[in-house]
């Protein structure tokens, strides 16, 4: 009985602190005269990813038949969660493609899979894309409606392993070459070309150095001009995917020299390995997803100072390593993490984002057996339906726990989009929102008011209302791979297709309730301080 009584004192304090830290009443001021950052048009990306049904973690092999080289092309589910974004960026890479050779008549050798084997890299043997599997792919996006794509080449072809994971000599262009060669004369809608999977630094299985990438990418850089003259449109150079290391990817900048890398791409997995036990945690502590800001933040200031003709894309990203966490990545709970990267990743200039993977291992947005899409599939075509190309800054007053950002509407001239994420277990924050708009100088404010300073007014200037997608967890369980759409579960319908997104409308300028541990879009269709959403 005693240590009950021990107990109590220590578990008030936590309530106390934790509650002093939520204060349910929430400001948010949106700054809208000028943008502070943009994304493109294909800001959401998804990937398709290279790893064989034995690829295993943690004595699980989650990837079935989720290959480039095996996934079943026809399943009508496929087309159709792709069909949903029109456009949908698709990224064609990952771990194994720096031992992916084409099936071109060059090779000389027969064009066979992966397999299993103690010599190559990740434990595996090299695997070649036939050109008849290729086409395959291209059918399927194409009757998928319009897709845009990313291929990453692999960047090793040629040369040699010198000492630990260290790769030196010159890149063989040959094979590649051919298979660009072959992928133009069909027409096939690749724009941009990746050369390497994380060789960047020190790597993960294998690097090069970044005076010998550079040199490479500009022979790649001249190739491209040459097999794409005469094109109406010339494809991006992209490098490296790789984690970012600050010294390596200035000085491949700075050897490349400018024009030649027109999209610098690092990747992110900021969670720990799959069978982490504190991946729960860390998706709703805001100090720890604050953290990789830093990043963010240091790529860009890199990128400004060493090769500012180049913009940056998080080429891929999972969340946790290793094939996900089987319990967590599928789940809804994920989305608070996926979400709030793809806020991050836009206020720092992030034009693409491509999430690991569309479907394979346990952070597929699609389910790697049935092809439903799980959470995050729903999260992300939310905000690219919903989120607009323009970033606006945003201040909160109120607890870190609720995390906020603000993009101009798509397809709304003037509107306003928000993505609110509550991250507290306990606390239902009401939200209200008003716009600031900053004297110009001349003295004279909005409607001709001698103004000084800034201008605050409501969200929206007339009576109307607002469209709010909240979403959360079925029967409250954050780690179930249904979600509910404004109390909806999201489910394929009948005729299988993916299920409409459809808000709910509020007045204006009312509060905006959010649930403990829920996420909520709200768009105000006419949002008159957002100048620079007025185009």
């Amino acid at each position: 009985m005693r240590s009950q009584f021990l107990f109590l004192p220590l578990f008030l304090y936590f309530i106390i602190r934790v509650t002093a830290q939520e204060h349910p009443d929430v400001a948010i001021i949106v700054k809208g005269s000028d943008l502070v950052a943009e994304t493109s048009d294909t800001f959401i990306c998804a990937t398709l990813d290279w790893w064989p049904r034995e690829k295993c973690n943690y004595d699980q092999c989650p990837w079935g038949e989720s290959s480039i080289l095996n996934l079943n092309l026809s399943h009508p589910l496929l087309a159709k969660s792709i069909r949903a974004f029109s456009p949908l960026r698709i990224r064609v890479g990952g771990s194994l493609q720096d031992q992916v050779v084409y099936g071109m008549p060059n090779l000389r050798t027969p064009c066979l899979p992966f397999s299993k084997t103690d010599n190559g890299l990740f434990g595996f043997s090299r695997g070649c894309l036939s050109m008849a599997r290729w086409d395959e792919i291209n059918r399927l996006f194409q009757n998928a409606g319009v897709v845009v794509m990313t291929f990453g080449l692999n960047a090793l072809y040629g040369r040699h392993l010198a000492q630990r994971n260290q790769w030196v000599g010159a890149w063989n262009s040959t094979n590649a070459r051919d298979f660009i060669e072959y992928s133009i004369s069909k027409g096939y809608n690749v724009d941009s070309w990746e050369f390497g999977n994380e060789l960047s630094g020190q790597g993960v299985s294998a690097s090069v150095s970044a005076e010998q990438y550079a040199k490479d990418l500009i022979a790649l850089k001249a190739a491209l001009k040459e097999l794409y003259r005469g094109s109406r449109r010339q494809p991006l150079l992209v490098a490296p995917g790789g984690f970012f290391e600050q010294q390596w990817y200035a000085q491949l900048l700075r050897d490349s020299g400018a024009g030649t890398l027109d999209v610098v791409t690092h990747h992110i997995y900021n969670l720990g390995p799959g069978d982490d036990q504190n991946i729960r945690e860390r998706i709703i502590d805001p100090v720890y997803l604050s953290g990789e800001a830093d990043t963010y933040r240091a790529l860009q200031l890199t990128i400004e100072r060493n090769g500012p003709w180049s913009s940056a894309w998080v080429g891929e990203a999972g969340g946790a390593f290793n094939s996900g966490s089987r319990l967590v990545s599928k789940a809804f709970l994920n989305s608070f993490w996926y979400l709030d990267q793809l806020g991050m990743a836009s206020k720092y200039n992030t034009k693409v984002y491509c999430r690991q993977t569309l479907i394979g291992g346990n952070y597929g947005l699609l389910d790697s057996n049935t092809f439903v899409p799980n959470p995050d599939y729903y999260s992300a075509l939310l905000w690219h339906r919903l989120m607009g190309k323009g970033v606006l800054s945003i201040d909160v007053s109120g607890s870190s726990y609720l995390r906020a950002y603000a993009h101009c509407s798509k397809g709304k001239v003037g509107g306003v989009s928000m993505l609110l994420i509550n991250l507290s277990r306990y606390t239902k924050f009401s939200v209200r929102v008003v716009g600031v708009l900053y004297g110009d100088g001349d003295g004279d404010g909005e409607g001709g008011r001698k103004d000084d300073g800034d201008s605050f007014i409501e969200a929206s200037p007339e009576p109307g209302s607002r469209e709010e997608y909240h979403l959360t967890a079925k029967d409250g369980n954050h780690l179930s791979q249904t979600v509910l759409l404004n109390g909806t579960p999201l489910e394929i319908t009948g005729e299988g297709d993916v299920p409409p997104l459809n808000p709910v409308h509020a007045p204006v300028r009312s509060p905006i309730d959010v649930a403990p541990l829920s996420i909520a879009f709200v768009v105000f269709p006419k949002f008159e301080a957002a100048k620079a959403c007025i185009r």
